[in-house]
C-alpha cells in the first residue's frame, strides 16, 4: 500500500478524477490474516471492488496493480463486468501465468521497466502479443522492477491512459 509505485499509480488515477483505494493484502502491514497464495488475495480485491462500486456507483472502476498485486488485480478485473480498464505495473511474467488476460477486450495498459528481472522484455512482449485489443505497452527505459528513478514517466503514462479510457465526465 505504501510502495512508491502503488502510490504513484493511485496519484495518476486521482489526477483524472477517479476515486482510489489502496490497501494491503491479508497479512501485510497491519492487515489481519495470512498469505493465501493468490486465492485469498483475490477475495481481498473483490471486497475492495465491492466497496468502491457501492460508494461510487456512477464512477468507472479501473483495476491497477503492481507486481504480485498486478496478477491478482488483473485476474479479478478481467472477470468483473464493473471494471472498465486494467493496468498492470511490473508484471511478473517470468513466474506468473497471465493467460487469463487473453481474449479480454477491456482496455489494458502494461507498464514495465526494460531491466525488470521478474518480467523481461522478451517475456512481456510475448504476453502482450497474445492479448486482444485494445492494449498498450509502455516500456520504461533503464528501469528495474521497482521503476526506480522513473516514477514521473510511469505516472504520466498511467494518467494519459486513464484519461482516455475512464475519466469521469467533468461537471460544467
Amino acid at each position: 500500500m505504501h510502495n512508491k509505485v502503488v502510490y504513484r499509480a493511485a496519484k495518476a488515477a486521482l489526477q483524472v478524477g477517479l476515486p482510489t483505494l489502496r490497501f494491503n493484502f491479508r497479512g501485510i502491514g497491519k492487515s489481519a490474516g495470512e498469505f493465501a497464495h493468490g486465492v485469498g488475495e483475490r477475495e481481498d480485491v473483490r471486497a475492495a471492488l465491492d466497496l468502491l462500486s457501492t460508494r461510487f456507483p456512477e464512477v468507472p472502476v479501473c483495476m491497477l496493480g503492481f507486481s504480485f498485486g498486478a496478477v491478482v488485480a488483473l485476474a479479478v478485473g478481467t472477470a468483473d463486468r464493473r471494471v472498465r480498464a486494467l493496468v498492470g505495473l511490473g508484471v511478473p511474467a517470468a513466474s506468473a501465468d497471465l493467460g487469463f488476460l487473453r481474449g479480454v477486450t477491456k482496455p489494458k495498459l502494461i507498464v514495465q521497466g526494460t531491466e525488470d528481472i521478474f518480467g523481461t522484455r522478451e517475456q512481456v512482449e510475448a504476453l502482450f502479443a497474445s492479448l486482444a485489443e485494445p492494449k498498450r505497452l509502455h516500456w520504461v527505459e533503464g528501469a528495474d522492477h521497482f521503476l526506480t528513478g522513473k516514477l514521473n514517466p510511469v505516472q504520466t503514462a498511467i494518467r494519459c491512459f486513464l484519461q482516455e479510457v475512464a475519466a469521469p465526465p467533468r461537471a460544467e
